[in-house]
């Protein structure tokens, strides 16, 4: 699997794309009717700092609601650090900032993994009414505990998740979260949370209002399974998403030995391991559920089993 499109729709909002052109002269949507989308051209002479200046003098920062960060970068790949401390310089003139997305890119402007990141707390501690942060690439990046009030989605979407990070969230304080995202990816790309760090999340006490929660890509995938199967958190979901994993019959007959999932509204295992056998079984015992079990990979051997997304 790559990430080979761009976001047409974020927050709820259709995507436009802002490029800082003559053009841009033209008429524009109302600021807060669309989800703005910020990427700086391959080997353009301008950088992001330019294009941000240009998208601020053109469309009333104070009525934006959404954001997307393209390639910030005009030939080698930087780390996003500078571009996100101009961004969150300006965050007065964003009072009503409701959703972030750090790297709408896609594989062919820059593998997932090959992305440099930085640390993002800053962006999660900046914009009060921030309700969805999406941050995309695992290399290079870095979070520590924070507190908001008003987030209710966070997604993080990476090759490899330091599990530094998956500890930063485990340890913060979101009593809005109602969907947490994580693609725990490849220890060959950074990936090296543990079942240990996931243990808050499964814990559930800490997120009061969680419904939908993803741990996801993981090379762990059927430890994790086994967890899920008794974790407290679980009987207040209403989706699981397990998926793009190395998950095996393993894992699977762990969930179907454990606390009953019929109460969930969706199961997506999508890109597993699992025997045509294990397959019917979870359809069977889940008849009021939308288990996505397609794309079966077939191995019977553990080492040549792959997460969905590592490089």
């Amino acid at each position: 699997m790559t990430v080979n499109k761009h976001r047409r729709e974020f927050h709820g909002l259709p995507v436009v794309d802002f490029s800082g052109e003559a053009d841009e002269a033209r008429e524009q949507p109302a600021p807060g009717a669309v989800a703005w989308r910020l990427a700086v051209r391959y080997g353009s002479r301008t950088g992001f700092d330019e294009l941000w200046k240009a998208f601020l003098d053109t469309v009333d920062p104070a009525g934006v609601r959404a954001l997307l960060i393209g390639p910030w970068w005009t030939r080698d790949y930087d780390s996003v650090g500078d571009t996100l401390a101009t961004i969150v310089g300006d965050a007065e003139r964003l009072p009503g900032l409701e959703a972030l997305f750090v790297a709408d890119v896609t594989y062919d402007e820059c593998e997932i993994s090959w992305l440099e990141m930085s640390d993002v707390t800053a962006l999660a501690t900046s914009f009060p009414r921030l309700a969805e942060l999406v941050v995309r690439g695992g290399n290079g990046l870095a979070l520590t505990p924070f507190r908001h009030d008003r987030l209710r989605v966070l997604r993080f979407e990476t090759g490899g998740l330091p599990g530094t990070v998956v500890r930063a969230v485990t340890g913060s304080e979101l009593p809005a979260l109602e969907r947490l995202e994580f693609w725990l990816g490849a220890d060959e790309y950074g990936g090296d949370s543990t079942i240990d760090d996931l243990a808050p999340v499964l814990d559930g006490s800490r997120l009061p209002a969680l419904r939908h929660l993803a741990l996801a890509n993981s090379e762990y995938q059927d430890e994790i399974a086994a967890a899920v199967a008794h974790a407290p958190v679980v009987a207040r979901l209403e989706s699981l998403d397990l998926s793009m994993g190395v998950l095996s019959d393993e894992g699977a007959a762990a969930l179907l030995e454990g606390q009953p999932l019929t109460h969930l509204r969706a199961l997506d295992l999508h890109h597993h391991f699992l025997t045509e056998e294990l397959q019917q079984r979870l359809r069977d015992a889940l008849p009021g559920v939308a288990v996505d079990l397609s794309e079966a990979g077939r191995s019977d051997d553990p080492e040549d089993r792959y997460v969905a997304v590592a490089e």
